[in-house]
Formats: C-alpha cells, structure tokens, sequence
C-alpha cells in the first residue's frame, strides 16, 4: 500500500512544489530529522486517535507533545486514546511513524493541526512508509490539506 499511498500524495500535491527524499528507515521524529538535515521542529508528527470512538487524524510539530487535556477541553471529547497498532494498520496499512499528515482522500480521518505546526515556514514527514519523506512549505501543506487548526500540544521538554 505504500507504494499506492505514496502516489496518491504525489498526485494530490501534483501543482504545489515539495521535495522528496527517499532514505534508510526511521523509527522517531529524531531520526527522521536527522537522515532529512532538518530541524526537529519542522517535522510534522501525524496521530491517529480515537475521539469518543470515531477516528481522527492529529498532526503536531514533532518538536512538541501532545496537549490530551487540551485536545479533550477544545473538542470537548470525553473518550481519547491512541489507535492501537492493529487498528492503524487495518484501516490505513500503516505502521506508526509512516503516517502522513493528510486527511480524505488520502486518508480517511477528520484533519486536526496544531497551531505548532504553523510556526514554521516547512513541514517535514513520512509520505506512507519509514523511508521517504516529503518537505514542502507549510502553506501549500495546509492549501492542499485543509485542516482544522487548534491549539493541543505543548513544547516537547526532551
């Protein structure tokens, strides 16, 4: 699927520029920086969560963490967890970490951005697999994306 995945990016941003690079696979935000020789920060970090049982998408800078008492209190959500790595794999054939910060029609889950992401001129992330990322300008990310932006993250402290 990640072949397929990876198509499907390529075509929905078809009119917008972005590099692609393709490299050893990595497993954490760190590493994916690293191999990219770009700053932690402008990596984008996709979440799939459970939002009172349905499924969405959350994407944070990867500079940062996960802010669930905000997310809870913004969306006002009751029930939050992270899909498990079965759920993510059977309905997107993904592994954590190859998640790329697109909802429909790449990926079947309400868009959320975190105000973190927009501090940045870049974003960085997996394009469906732990070896090729894409980097391309945050605008032209949120052009194509069309998220809701939201504030729930908080600055990561390690």
């Amino acid at each position: 699927m990640t072949d397929t995945l990876l198509m499907a990016i390529r075509r929905l941003l078809h009119d917008k520029p972005f590099r692609e690079l393709h490299h050893a696979p990595t497993k954490t935000s760190e590493d994916s920086a690293r191999v990219r020789g770009d700053p932690l920060a402008i990596g984008g970090k996709a979440l799939v969560m459970k939002v009172d049982g349905e499924f969405a998408l959350f994407v944070i800078s990867a500079a940062s963490r996960l802010d669930s008492a905000a997310l809870r209190t913004v969306l006002r959500i009751r029930r939050l967890g992270f899909a498990t790595t079965d759920e993510l794999r059977n309905r997107t054939g993904l592994v954590s970490g190859d998640v790329p910060p697109f909802g429909p029609p790449i990926l079947p889950f309400p868009l959320h951005a975190d105000e973190s992401i927009f501090e940045n001129e870049r974003i960085a992330f997996n394009a469906g697999s732990l070896t090729d990322s894409i980097i391309m300008t945050v605008t032209d990310s949120a052009d194509v994306a069309q998220p809701r932006r939201l504030r729930f993250s908080t600055p990561s402290t390690s």
